[in-house]
C-alpha cells in the first residue's frame, strides 16, 4: 500500500487494514518457516506495509 492511499483512510479503515495485514504478515512468516515461500520479498513489502499502517494511526492520534 501507498502513503497516498493509507492517508485517504479513515481510522476505523486504518485499524481494520492494520489487523488484516498482521495476520497476512504472521500467516506469510509461519509459511516461510515451514517451508521457503516463492517471493520471501513479500513478507518485506507487508511488513513495511504494517509498519505504514501503525505510524499513520500513531500520528492521527497524537494530532
Amino acid at each position: 500500500m501507498k502513503q497516498k492511499e493509507i492517508k485517504d483512510l479513515s481510522v476505523a479503515e486504518l485499524q481494520e487494514k492494520l489487523s488484516q495485514t498482521q495476520k497476512t504478515y504472521a500467516e506469510l512468516k509461519m509459511a516461510h518457516a515451514i517451508s521457503p515461500i516463492e517471493n520471501p520479498l513479500q513478507i518485506r513489502t507487508v511488513r513495511r506495509t504494517v509498519a505504514r499502517l501503525a505510524t499513520e494511526l500513531t500520528k492521527r492520534e497524537l494530532q
